[in-house]
């Protein structure tokens, strides 16, 4: 399994890390059977988080020829240059601290990764992954209307605006779409996708190697539809 995290400006570093990781590690657990790398939608260069400047570079382009499972980041940090205020950005009186994350989100929607991911949507031969606020990057694309999904709690109403089915998990698996709520549960996103990927004792000697006790809820798309309760 050949796993491609994308980065886009403004992303949250430890989305990208906590599964990049785990994931690593199952590749080395399973003699080779996972590998990882980094990735954009522009190709090769340094990325910039939204925390502190923090930098990550891209080694590839998304590649759909490679990629048996695409995984996507939220974002993190605040909107706008260097010492500009968010006054100053967006007129006064027109701010809110809740407003950063969806704004930092929505500005991938101007570049070639909603495009890609609509086209890794559509192919049954990938898996499309995401952490926390990288559900809301393909639920604004218009991606997610009719899929289970789960993100940060903050953002669960406005996935289901969308048209997705939000769900209060830990990590929800839909299928060929797997999603993780709030960015530590990266961690149990990665060791998931191992589990469901490579097996079980993979993704058990990883949590070990972590020091890691996954925890919430794994909601899959299985079994009879409840009754309203």
């Amino acid at each position: 399994m050949h796993v491609q995290v994308v980065l886009f400006d403004g992303f949250d570093p430890l989305d990208v890390i906590a599964p990049y990781e785990v994931l690593h590690a199952g590749g080395t657990a399973s003699d080779g059977a996972v590998t990882v790398e980094l990735v954009s939608a522009e190709g090769p260069r340094e990325v910039i988080s939204g925390t502190g400047g923090l930098t990550l570079r891209a080694t590839g382009a998304v590649d759909l020829q490679r990629a048996d499972l695409l995984l996507v980041p939220g974002a993190s940090g605040r909107v706008g240059e260097p010492g500009e205020t968010p006054e100053e950005e967006l007129g006064a009186g027109e701010w809110k601290r809740d407003e950063f994350i969806p704004v930092l989100l929505g500005r991938t929607l101007t570049t070639g990764l909603p495009a890609l991911l609509e086209r890794a949507m559509n192919d049954p031969g990938i898996t499309v992954a995401a952490v926390c606020g990288g559900s809301l990057v393909l639920a604004m694309a218009g991606l997610l209307e009719g899929r289970h999904a789960t993100t940060h709690h903050l953002g669960l109403d406005l996935l289901d605006a969308t048209g997705a089915h939000a769900v209060r998990a830990r990590v929800v698996d839909d299928g060929d779409l797997v999603t993780g709520a709030g960015v530590t549960s990266g961690l149990d996103l990665g060791l998931y996708l191992l589990e469901r990927e490579v097996g079980p004792r993979i993704a058990h000697a990883v949590e070990e190697l972590f020091a890691h006790e996954r925890r919430g809820t794994v909601w899959r798309t299985r079994g009879p539809v409840p009754a309203a309760l």
